[in-house]
């Protein structure tokens, strides 16, 4: 594909008619009709991903759906790609051009990189937001006072920015998922006497707890706090795992009381969450997992159970048609769902795709290559841990 020009949707807010705005007023038939038109003029040379969150008038129109990382692994494993569009957000677009265009993908495709986009780069994270690298970097100096830094292992949730993976690749540190946590703790307390753990509190401290470490072990790392994250020299002493005060905005909004409601009313019923979840919610499940594990544990149940689970509110939906013969609930009564997420929508999709087919990329997303580097070092550390 020649690229004629880059630009992204920020730039364009500038001028005095958006872009988009045209495809704001089409029906979704209409902008249904023509996204699929760009797709058949593509072929295999692009691929769109699409994350488990994302709605389901997106959901249709990708050629591989699943978590931020496997989505990624499996479009840097095409041969014939040259563009990936990631419906998801912003750091896992960064991901998929990290392994996508790592140096013996280059090699095999005599350096041609692919292109990716992400059709809304207001598309971000919230938790994610909550470790910027520099306060990641502050704290780690101002832990140096107090603990040898050389024998703390950072880890960091492939929800994060390519900045927080790169300094843990240059740091011996290394990139966890929620389904490979505990085996990435399990590394890295091999290789040092602490973990520092970020950017979600949650799934650090749920994990860790499941491997025996006590909860008055853990002290959270504050990023606003005046003094050591808001801890004692003592605390920090004390610590195996530092967590960083961040969480998902999504799954903390599920509460024990969410829980004893349900089991209240349906006698029997079982919990199913994700361990992005808070502790109290967390520890009265009957089943927590990450999304695959969710989606299984599902699909592998028999007819007539009954379920309320605690994740992102379209995948729960999804789950509840696609298995009609299960009892499915949301477990929150409050509708919560990834904002951010959200934002992509057909209209965005569409203007992505005829932008690519006219020539021009918009919203590209290309870490730069220092930082690149360093995270894919902590990428591979994950992915040889067994």
């Amino acid at each position: 594909m020649n690229v004629s020009s880059n630009v992204t949707e920020k730039q364009l807010d500038s001028k005095a008619v958006h872009p988009l705005a045209p495809y704001k007023t089409l029906e979704a038939e209409a902008l249904q009709s023509r996204i699929e038109a760009v797709r058949s003029s593509f072929g295999d040379s692009l691929l769109i991903l699409g994350h488990h969150y994302q709605q389901d008038e997106v959901i249709e129109h990708t050629d591989l759906r699943g978590d931020s990382y496997k989505l990624s692994e499996m479009a840097a494993a095409s041969q014939a790609c040259e563009t990936i569009v990631f419906c998801g957000v912003h750091f896992m677009a960064e991901t998929a051009d990290i392994l996508a265009n790592r140096a013996e993908k280059l090699a095999q495709r005599a350096g041609r990189r692919v292109t990716v986009t992400l059709p809304d780069m207001a598309a971000g994270c919230s938790m994610a937001d909550m470790a910027a690298i520099k306060q990641v970097e502050a704290a780690w100096d101002d832990m140096s006072e107090v603990i040898d830094t050389e024998r703390i292992i950072p880890v960091t949730y492939i929800n994060s920015a390519a900045s927080l993976k790169a300094f843990c690749g240059r740091h011996g540190g290394i990139v966890c998922t929620s389904s490979n946590a505990r085996a990435v703790l399990e590394w890295a307390f091999e290789r040092g006497d602490r973990v520092f753990f970020f950017p979600d509190q949650h799934l650090g401290r749920n994990t860790a707890l499941a491997m025996g470490v006590d909860e008055s072990q853990m002290p959270v790392w504050d990023p606003y706090a005046l003094e050591l994250g808001g801890n004692t020299e003592a605390a920090l002493e004390k610590s195996r795992v530092i967590l960083w005060k961040g969480h998902c905005s999504v799954h903390q909004m599920f509460r024990p009381e969410h829980v004893e409601g349900f089991r209240n009313k349906y006698p029997g019923i079982k919990i199913l969450v994700h361990p992005e979840c808070p502790r109290e919610v967390n520890d009265l499940a009957d089943v927590s997992g990450s999304t695959a594990k969710i989606i299984e544990t599902v699909k592998q149940s028999p007819a007539g159970t009954q379920w309320a689970i605690g994740t992102e509110l379209h995948l729960v939906n999804r789950l509840k048609a696609e298995f009609p013969e299960q009892a499915i609930h949301f477990l929150s009564p409050v509708v919560c769902m990834c904002a951010t997420m959200y934002r992509i929508d057909l209209p965005h999709l569409c203007w992505t795709l005829e932008n690519l087919r006219d020539g021009a990329v918009v919203n590209e997303i290309r870490v730069e290559e220092e930082t690149a580097k360093w995270s894919l070092v902590a990428l591979e550390r994950m992915l040889a841990v067994k």
